[in-house]
C-alpha cells in the first residue's frame, strides 16, 4: 500500500500536472522527426521491436484504444462524481449526471478513433495499387482495395497515413487531460476509494509510458516520415479539436473538473 502511494505521488508530480501536458505534443512531433531521419539514414540497429508481431505491439498497440478506454472509464466516472459531490456539495442523483456527461468524452473518442481509422483505409485504397504477378494465361486483375490484394498474396502499395502515430499520440495526450483532475482532488489516506483511484492511476500512467515508447518504435521502423508526421499531426489535432475547443463549449462533455488550468497549483490531491 505505501509503494502504491509512493508510485502514485511520484507519477502525480511528472503527468498529473500541466507540464508533460504542454510539452508532449512538441515531443511527439520531435519523435516523429528525428526517428524517420534515423530510419532513413539506417542507423537503427535491429531489435525485436521491429516484428509486427512483438508483444507489446500485439497485445497493446493492436489494442491501444480498448486499453484507454477500459481504463478511463471507471478513472473519469470515479473522479467525476467523487469531486462533484466533495468540491461542488452536489446531491448523488446530480453528480450521476455529471459523471455520465464527462463519460461522453470516452463515446467522442471512440468516434474520433472510427472515423479517422476508416478514412485512413480509405485514402490507403484510393491512392494504392497491387503488386501482384498475374497466373499464366490469365489475363491481370484490377484490385479495388488492399484487402482483396492481400487475399491473393499481393503486396499494396499506397499512401498509409500512420495508425499508430495517431492513435498513441490521440490516446496519450487524453490520458494526461484525464489524469490532471487529481489536482483538485481530495481523498483521505488509507480510504478503499483512494486505493481504486492510485491504482487506476498509475496504470493510466504506465499505459501512456507505452503508448510514448511504441510511438518512438513506430518512428524508428516503419512507415515513411509523411505518413509518420500526418498521423501525429492527425492525433494531435483531435485532442487539441476536443479538449481546447469543443469541450468548453456547454453542450459537450465539458472539461475534467474542476477545468484547472494548465498553469493552475491550487489544488492537491492529499488532506
Amino acid at each position: 500500500m505505501e509503494r502504491l502511494e509512493r508510485s502514485g505521488r511520484c507519477l502525480r508530480a511528472a503527468l498529473a500536472r500541466g507540464r508533460v501536458r504542454r510539452r508532449l505534443p512538441a515531443l511527439l512531433i520531435a519523435i516523429a522527426v528525428l526517428g524517420s531521419a534515423l530510419k532513413d539514414s539506417e542507423l537503427v540497429p535491429d531489435t525485436p521491436l521491429q516484428n509486427k508481431r512483438n508483444p507489446l505491439n500485439v497485445y497493446f498497440v493492436k489494442l491501444a484504444w480498448a486499453w484507454t478506454l477500459w481504463l478511463l472509464l471507471p478513472f473519469i466516472a470515479l473522479t467525476t462524481y467523487e469531486l462533484s459531490r466533495s468540491k461542488f456539495l452536489h446531491g448523488r442523483a446530480r453528480s450521476v449526471l455529471l459523471a455520465l456527461r464527462r463519460l461522453g468524452a470516452l463515446l467522442v473518442g471512440t468516434a474520433v478513433w472510427y472515423v479517422c481509422t476508416q478514412l485512413f483505409v480509405y485514402v490507403e485504397n484510393l491512392t494504392g495499387e497491387c503488386s501482384l504477378q498475374p497466373k499464366p494465361g490469365q489475363p491481370p486483375r484490377v484490385y479495388a482495395s488492399k484487402r482483396e490484394c492481400h487475399q491473393d498474396n499481393g503486396v499494396w502499395n499506397g499512401f498509409d497515413i500512420s495508425g499508430h502515430c495517431f492513435l498513441l499520440s490521440y490516446c496519450a495526450m487524453m490520458i494526461l487531460e484525464e489524469v490532471a483532475v487529481l489536482e483538485a482532488l481530495a481523498i483521505d489516506r488509507g480510504s478503499k476509494l483512494r486505493v481504486v483511484i492510485d491504482v487506476l492511476f498509475v496504470s493510466l500512467c504506465l499505459l501512456t509510458v507505452i503508448w510514448v515508447f511504441m510511438f518512438l518504435c513506430t518512428a524508428l521502423y516503419f512507415h515513411d516520415f509523411s505518413q509518420k508526421l500526418l498521423g501525429v499531426l492527425i492525433g494531435l489535432s483531435a485532442w487539441y479539436g476536443t479538449y481546447r475547443f469543443w469541450y468548453l463549449k456547454p453542450f459537450s462533455p465539458g472539461l475534467p473538473l474542476p477545468n484547472i488550468p494548465l498553469s493552475s497549483k491550487k489544488y492537491s490531491y492529499s488532506r
